[in-house]
């Protein structure tokens, strides 16, 4: 499991984006003192939510009487201990497989850019949680900041493997009823699915409040289309295998993704949440050194 972790966040990845923060640019419902603005004032000792517990936690906070009720895990969180939460959500769909001839997959890829995220949220004191989608939600760690609780995230990216095509629409419906307090969200996903449903689910998580960040992982075949001889194109999500001459369909293809993306970047910047296209043929560490770094200026 050590050797994974280190090839999930490789020691480029790490030397290049520590020291590096994540600050919220909106007012979240969290406290870090001298990182975060609290919304709270005078109520920092204050009971604020109870959320499941994770291995790590200290069983000094479980909450005896609902484990009575429930027979399930539960700790309590108060206002001073409720720090920014930042919830990093990765497809895991079968499209995200896709990796050409030579490099990482675009999941590959969204797991070492997860983990380098995880990481800086963990070791800033603030509370991360993971969640895995493809058609369905596949993991949902709630957000915690100890050791043992990152150490899990590393272990479901690790583990999880693709099974189905996505929906991506839907589940972005659902992490915004999901999330009760406003987070922060950091989405990795080549967005595959219907734009208009993939906007309104961006949208809901906004309008709630959230803070969104969209990392677009689109592998570098999918944005320049180099293919040249006669090819044969198989579906990743669907069953459909199409032997074609690439250069009868480059631009018409070309028209397609660039519209796909200006759709979605303009409907981000109409609704308030960041987007950062990434291109896998670059480093994990550079979208995020650059973005993070503009976000702490923009602040």
């Amino acid at each position: 499991m050590a050797e994974d972790i280190r090839r999930l966040l490789p020691a480029e990845t790490l030397n290049q984006v520590s020291g590096l923060e994540i600050k919220a640019r909106r007012i979240v419902e969290g406290f870090v003192s001298g990182l975060h603005e609290s919304p709270y004032k005078g109520a920092s000792v204050e009971f604020a939510e109870h959320r499941e517990y994770v291995p790590g936690d200290d069983l000094r906070r479980l909450d005896w009487k609902v484990l009575a009720k429930t027979d399930r895990f539960y700790v309590k969180e108060y206002e001073e201990e409720t720090n920014l939460k930042a919830y990093v959500v990765v497809d895991v769909s079968r499209s995200m497989t896709y990796a050409g001839t030579s490099g990482l997959s675009k999941l590959e890829y969204a797991r070492q850019a997860a983990a380098a995220l995880a990481y800086l949220v963990a070791h800033q004191r603030d509370a991360v949680a993971l969640v895995l989608f493809d058609a369905k939600l596949r993991k949902f760690l709630p957000p915690a900041s100890s050791p043992a609780h990152l150490r899990n995230i590393f272990t479901a990216l690790i583990e999880t493997e693709p099974e189905e095509k996505t929906d991506v629409g839907a589940i972005f419906h659902e992490i915004a009823e999901r999330l009760r307090q406003r987070s922060l969200v950091l989405i990795l996903s080549d967005l595959f699915d219907d734009v208009e449903r993939v906007v309104s689910g961006l949208n809901h998580m906004s309008h709630r409040g959230h803070d969104v960040a969209v990392f677009h992982v689109l592998h570098q075949d999918e944005i320049e289309f180099p293919f040249e001889a006669m090819t044969r194109f198989e579906g990743l999500e669907v069953d459909q295998k199409l032997l074609a001459d690439p250069k009868a369909l480059r631009e018409a293809y070309l028209a397609e993704v660039d519209a796909f993306r200006r759709r979605v970047k303009g409907a981000c910047l109409a609704g308030r949440i960041d987007y950062v296209p990434v291109d896998t043929s670059r480093s994990p560490a550079v979208p995020l050194a650059t973005y993070l770094g503009m976000r702490a200026r923009s602040r």
